[in-house]
């Protein structure tokens, strides 16, 4: 009886284990939660997967307290303000991730983020804004997060939002 108790016991453990959560594991650790994916907003999908790479739809900045972060970089919003929208943006991302694949340690690489900043015609510090959310999947991933990247400024974004970013994710088949 002992040792049927034991078996039972120890078979989840070892299932967690073989199948890791170490990204998940590294987020607690960080103290980042995850919350349930933003609704898309128009007549698409959140994601598509083709082969081992999944495509997700621009992500927009639901913040933890459930609102939408808006304003034009530049005028509005400050580039470490912005930053910082970035890095919740790549929350979010990985919100969806985690409901896509079911296990974020399936992640093999993050291929590509395009990111798109609202921001004023002289603003020139596109990069330093989406490096908010490079940092965070390197952060998060280590090598498997280093990534191509687009960092576009762009006069208006959906629902005046300050950043938006798109992913390209490589990921491996279930264990």
């Amino acid at each position: 009886m002992l040792r049927s108790t034991l078996k039972a016991v120890a078979t989840p453990t070892f299932q967690l284990a073989k199948r890791g959560v170490q990204i998940e594991a590294r987020l607690a650790q960080r103290g980042i939660q995850l919350s349930d994916p933003v609704p898309p907003k128009g007549n698409y999908v959140p994601a598509v997967r083709s082969g081992n790479t999944l495509f997700l739809a621009g992500h927009i900045p639901l913040m933890p307290d459930n609102n939408l972060a808006k304003g034009k970089v530049g005028k509005d919003v400050t580039p470490e303000q912005a930053n910082a929208i970035a890095r919740q943006v790549a929350i979010n991302i990985l919100s969806t991730l985690k409901v896509e694949l079911g296990d974020l340690d399936r992640v093999t690489r993050i291929v590509k983020l395009v990111g798109f900043v609202n921001c004023t015609d002289d603003f020139t510090g596109q990069p330093g804004v989406i490096n908010g959310a490079s940092d965070l999947f390197v952060e998060v991933f280590g090598k498997k997060g280093v990534h191509a990247r687009s960092a576009v400024g762009t006069n208006a974004l959906p629902l005046g939002i300050p950043v938006e970013i798109e992913a390209v994710i490589e990921f491996s088949e279930d264990e």
